[in-house]
C-alpha cells in the first residue's frame, strides 16, 4: 500500500510541479509601490514678440534766429520799428525842453509868488512830469507789441515753409540751431527756408498799436507842509527811450 502511495506520488509530482507553475505564470504580479501621480507637463512660456524694427531718423536743423535777422521781412520790419522809435525820441525830447523851460520859470517866479499859488504850481508841474514818464512808458510798450506782432506773423509763414520741406524730405525731427553743439552740415535747411520765405513773404508792414495815453486819475504828490511852499522840481528826470 505504501509502495503504491509512493508510485501515485512520484507520479503526481511532475503534476503538480507543471501546474503549480501554470498557477505561478498565471497569477498577477505582486503590486509595485505607488508612486507619485504624475504632473501636468509644464507650459512653455509664450513666445516674446518680437522687437519693433528701430524707425529710421531723418532729421532737420533750422536757425530761426538766422532767419529772424536775415529775411527781407524782418529786415523791413526792423526799419519800421527804428523809424517809429525815432519819431517817439524826437517828441518826447520837444516834451523835456518845454518841462525844463517851465521848470527853470518856476524857480525865477518863487520869491514873486504866494506859497498857495507857489504850492498849486509846484503840483501841476509834477504831474506833467509823471503823464512824460507814462507817456514814454506807454510808447515803449506800443513799439514791443508791434515788434511782436510782425515777427509773430514770420515765425508763422517760416513754420509752414519748414513744415512743407519736412514733408518732402520725410524728416521727423526739426531741430534750432541754437539747442544744438554740433550736428552734421548736410542737415541745415536754413537757407533753403531763406531763399523760400523771401520769396512768399519779401515785404512786411508793421501794425503799429497807438500807445496808451497817461492816465488822468494820478494822484498828484501831496501838499506841502505848513513849515513853507514845495518848491518844483529842479531836475526833472523823465524816462527817455
Amino acid at each position: 500500500m505504501f509502495l503504491c502511495h509512493s508510485r501515485l506520488a512520484a507520479l503526481l509530482l511532475p503534476f503538480l510541479c507543471s501546474a503549480a507553475g501554470i498557477v505561478l505564470a498565471q497569477a498577477p504580479p505582486a503590486p509595485s509601490p505607488p508612486s507619485q501621480a504624475p504632473q501636468p507637463p509644464t507650459q512653455a512660456p509664450p513666445p516674446a514678440a518680437p522687437l519693433p524694427t528701430a524707425q529710421n531718423l531723418t532729421v532737420m536743423v533750422v536757425d530761426v534766429q538766422a532767419l529772424l535777422q536775415n529775411s527781407k521781412a524782418a529786415k523791413m520790419v526792423r526799419s519800421q520799428i527804428e523809424q517809429k522809435r525815432g519819431e517817439y525820441t524826437k517828441e518826447i525830447s520837444h516834451q523835456e525842453e518845454s518841462l525844463r523851460a517851465e521848470r527853470d520859470a518856476l524857480q525865477r517866479q518863487q520869491a514873486s509868488l504866494s506859497p498857495e499859488s507857489l504850492n498849486q504850481k509846484g503840483r501841476d508841474f509834477q504831474q506833467k512830469v509823471n503823464d512824460l514818464e507814462r507817456n514814454v512808458q506807454g510808447k515803449r510798450q506800443a513799439l514791443e507789441k508791434s515788434n511782436g506782432d510782425a515777427l509773430q506773423k514770420i515765425q508763422e509763414e517760416m513754420l509752414k515753409i519748414i513744415a512743407d520741406i519736412a514733408k518732402q524730405r520725410k524728416a521727423n525731427l526739426v531741430f534750432q540751431r541754437t539747442d544744438l553743439v554740433l550736428f552734421d552740415q548736410m542737415f541745415d535747411v536754413t537757407d533753403e527756408v531763406l531763399q523760400k520765405l523771401d520769396e512768399q513773404m519779401p515785404t512786411l508792414t508793421v501794425n503799429f498799436v497807438a500807445p496808451v495815453p497817461p492816465s488822468a486819475s494820478a494822484s498828484p504828490p501831496a501838499p506841502a507842509t505848513s513849515s513853507g511852499p514845495a518848491a518844483p522840481n529842479p531836475n526833472p528826470k523823465p524816462k527817455k527811450k
